[in-house]
């Protein structure tokens, strides 16, 4: 018999920002960043998405970038500490909605997986507090002295999303047809493709346009918008501007 599998990206999904850029701003916390670093650099992209003058995903794109340069040299087992303070502070920072369906997947038996671009050294610690079967996050490889080498295995794209989840169809033995997956950006477009019941989280634009133009996914697809105590349940033919 297979089993059903959840696949849940992290940031925007369950988590209500960037688990990344939190390790970020710990790292400047904690000064083993430059904070003028952030002032310069990561601030202008940051401004321009606060103003509603940019992409989301340009953004996070854009401050992955300065995130990778500013941890190479940086040592993995040093990075543990600053890493559990961010799960530990920030952790609960979560929507109801996706808190809430995380533990009726579990209650069903379903294999629960979390997906996300944010660091595997962040998202194992939210897989952990969580109590999910398994994760893939974007792997950020050491040398031998356990320092980062600012060389990565991405996994915030479409492409690496889909890769992921067959190999997790591979390892637990599931049935995509009656799978759930839950994301908000287009890097989950692939995944949300890929099963019977697609649920995208407050969705950004481009996303929500290309369920749309996908005549499948549009049938199938639901759209969950939480703001503030309300959660809004939605078809993907919603009118939006």
């Amino acid at each position: 018999m297979k089993n059903i599998g959840v696949f849940f990206d992290i940031d925007g999904t369950l988590y209500r920002d960037s688990l990344m850029v939190e390790h970020f701003k710990s790292l400047i916390k904690y000064e083993v960043i430059d904070p003028i670093i952030w002032h310069t650099l990561a601030k202008n992209a940051f401004h321009d998405w606060d103003m509603r003058q940019g992409n989301y995903d340009n953004y996070l794109n854009e401050v992955s970038q300065i995130y990778l340069k500013s941890m190479k040299g940086l040592n993995r087992n040093y990075m543990d500490f600053i890493s559990n303070q961010v799960i530990n502070l920030k952790g609960d920072r979560v929507y109801r909605f996706t808190r809430d369906r995380i533990n009726w997947h579990k209650s069903q038996g379903h294999k629960v997986v979390f997906i996300s671009g944010s660091p595997d050294y962040l998202v194992s610690k939210m897989a952990e507090k969580y109590g999910v079967a398994d994760y893939r996050g974007t792997e950020y490889i050491v040398d031998e002295n356990n320092n980062f080498t600012g060389e990565i295995i991405q996994m915030w794209d479409s492409d690496s999303k889909h890769t992921a989840i067959m190999e997790f169809v591979d390892k637990y033995n599931i049935d995509l047809d009656k799978s759930y997956a839950y994301g908000d950006t287009n890097g989950d477009f692939s995944m949300l493709k890929l099963v019977g019941s697609p649920i995208a989280i407050n969705p950004a634009r481009e996303l929500l346009q290309n369920i749309r133009n996908d005549r499948e996914l549009r049938k199938k697809a639901t759209i969950i918008i939480e703001r503030k105590d309300v959660i809004y349940k939605l078809t993907a033919d919603v009118e939006f501007l």
